[in-house]
């Protein structure tokens, strides 16, 4: 099935400076919205899901977030990155009682339900290869991780 997410290097932060999930998450969300990728609703939308469906994920050494809400809230599909300068505290997806610093944020805008679960399951991809996942956080380039998006998507 042919991926429409894109990938836009206006939409990938390096060392995003933010001192919590929501400041994080609103940023994000604030970006998404300027290029027309997301209403205005998706932020607080995110923010809610967030509370009742943490999505911190405890992937070794290098752990991250996917933050995400329901296509009603997004105009069309996109995806943004965020390397971060210093950890942000996220829920855990398995425990919510439990907190999870986390280095990397993939921040999703899934504008057709259908393609949410086989994104989904390419991201897991990712997050199961340390390697891969060093190299988006090691990433000078916003160049750099958008071609390793790319290439993830296409796949």
């Amino acid at each position: 099935m042919e991926s429409q997410i894109e990938v836009r290097e206006d939409l990938i932060f390096i060392d995003l400076d933010c001192d919590s999930r929501e400041e994080l998450i609103k940023y994000i969300s604030d970006q998404m919205m300027n290029v027309g990728k997301v209403k205005d609703t998706y932020c607080n939308a995110v923010l809610e899901r967030e509370l009742i469906y943490p999505t911190g994920l405890n992937t070794g050494d290098i752990k991250v977030a996917i933050p995400h809400t329901d296509p009603v809230h997004v105009n069309s599909a996109g995806i943004s990155v965020a390397t971060l300068k210093n950890r942000v505290e996220f829920k855990n997806m398995e425990d919510p009682n439990q907190n999870i610093d986390v280095d990397l944020v993939f921040m999703l805008a899934v504008a057709n339900p259908e393609a949410q679960v086989p994104l989904l399951v390419k991201l897991m991809g990712v997050f199961s290869d340390k390697e891969l996942l060093k190299k988006i956080k090691d990433s000078k380039t916003k160049h750099e991780i958008k071609q390793i998006l790319e290439e993830l998507i296409k796949e």
